[in-house]
């Protein structure tokens, strides 16, 4: 029974900490687009660094390696 005495204060503070993350997160913007880096990443050009793609190899021939 005395071990309450320390959970409840415990469990107190935890609720409090991850209510103090979850309200920094949102005022710092972090819910504010949920979909666009997804879409970035999929709208994303191919540079000129980005080699041009090998051909397949012809049947029966190995790659060179």
């Amino acid at each position: 029974m005395e071990i309450l005495y320390l959970l409840i204060p415990l469990s107190v503070a935890l609720v409090f900490a991850i209510a103090v993350v979850f309200w920094w997160s949102v005022k710092s913007g972090q819910f504010d687009d949920l979909e666009g880096p997804g879409f970035k990443v999929l709208m994303d050009d191919d540079g000129p660094d980005i080699p041009a793609s090998r051909s397949a190899p012809e049947a029966g021939k190995p790659d060179k390696v």
